[in-house]
């Protein structure tokens, strides 16, 4: 479903995700330092750590996944920098709500 090549950002901080397309847009350019038209996936979470959304450019327009996890909370490392990279198995661990332990790295990444 996603091209080749897709990087995946986390955002580290959590955002308020009464935000939709172009709020999550603006908090990519201005908190995370990325382009939001790259074509790249950006996650960001609730404060209470149980909803997520993936802001991603499809060439055509934004497209948003949104999920809520049930009895369970999202576990995202805490690691320096507003946010860090991910592949896919990693971001897939994440969005199932398991903790990756001490796996990160120190620039964010593994």
């Amino acid at each position: 479903m996603l091209p080749h090549g897709v990087r995946m950002y986390v955002a580290v901080e959590p955002v308020d995700l009464r935000k939709s397309f172009d709020g999550l847009a603006a908090l990519t350019r201005d908190i995370l330092k990325q382009d939001p038209v790259s074509g790249h996936l950006f996650v960001f979470r609730n404060r209470e750590g149980h909803r997520a959304k993936v802001l991603f450019w499809d060439r055509t327009g934004f497209v948003l996944w949104y999920k809520r996890l049930e009895g369970a909370r999202f576990r995202f490392p805490v690691v320096q920098g507003e946010c860090l990279e991910v592949d896919a198995m990693q971001l897939t661990l994440l969005l199932d709500g398991i903790e990756l332990g001490g796996a990160w790295g120190r620039t964010g990444t593994f």
